[in-house]
């Protein structure tokens, strides 16, 4: 199990380097699932792995004239407010036990993986339904940006997820980006949002295997390299309906994975 684990962890690196997203959607199920790691640690190593990814990927993207720091820069900043609040204030908080009934009871590991798979499934439809048109010379709204970079910061805190599959379409219609611009640009922001998130919780004495850590961080470095070379001959974006029925169908195995298994 531990080879597919691993051999897995490349899919995360080639799903962020195709299509800008998705490997917080790959990361948190092959830690908890392949790797039995406890679902608040699993966020934890996700926000490492993907952000370590998307670091190398965005540098990629920049030296192929896909990064575009200007855009970039009004998205991550209240994004990261959010992940650092929601760290520190809302997931201590949360209790181990939400709510008992009958013999079911709601831990806060099963919240939030199903919290996750809620996560997955709007995702496989952002990635599943017709591409969207880009929008061309567009003014840049900053005020919309910012809001959405909020959210994206309250989701990347809580599941440890990029939310790559809301800053790409958020970038091309608020700021006017090509889909290739905005890809890679929204690596540059899921690295600096879940690089922070994880220097937050190591300072906080979250206790690490780093042996581990970095051994799935290279396989998902592989991946970035090959998903970074196959965007040069292919078109992330026809690829994302096919990856969104599968982010989809997992989303759908975790939700009676949790409940009923």
């Amino acid at each position: 199990m531990e080879i597919i684990g691993y051999l897995a962890s490349i899919l995360i690196g080639i799903s962020l380097g195709l299509i800008g997203g998705g490997g917080s959607i790959l990361t948190i199920p092959i830690l908890v699932y392949i790797f039995h790691i406890n679902p608040k640690l699993a966020t934890t190593y996700s926000l490492f792995i993907v952000g370590f990814t998307a670091a190398i990927g965005s540098f990629k993207h920049y030296k192929l004239g896909n990064l575009k720091f200007q855009s970039a820069i009004p998205f991550a900043i209240p994004s990261l407010i959010s992940i650092i609040l929601v760290r520190k204030f809302l997931m201590p908080i949360i209790p181990e036990t939400i709510f008992s009934f009958g013999s079911f009871s709601m831990t806060k590991d099963i919240f939030m993986m199903l919290l996750f798979s809620v996560l997955m499934i709007l995702a496989s439809y952002s990635m599943i339904k017709s591409k969207q048109e880009i929008v061309e010379d567009v003014k840049p709204n900053v005020l919309n940006v910012a809001l959405i970079g909020s959210v994206v910061g309250v989701v990347t805190g809580l599941l440890g997820a990029g939310g790559g599959f809301l800053i790409i379409p958020a970038l091309i219609f608020f700021t006017g980006l090509t889909m290739k611009e905005a890809i890679g640009t929204s690596l540059l922001i899921i690295a600096f949002n879940s690089l922070f998130g994880f220097l937050g919780d190591v300072i906080n004495g979250i206790n690490i295997d780093y042996l581990f850590l970095l051994t799935i961080a290279f396989f998902a470095l592989i991946g970035i390299f090959i998903g970074t070379f196959l965007s040069k001959k292919i078109d992330g974006s026809k690829l994302k309906p096919a990856f969104g029925w599968f982010v989809l169908v997992m989303g759908i195995y975790i939700i009676i994975k949790e409940v009923y298994l």
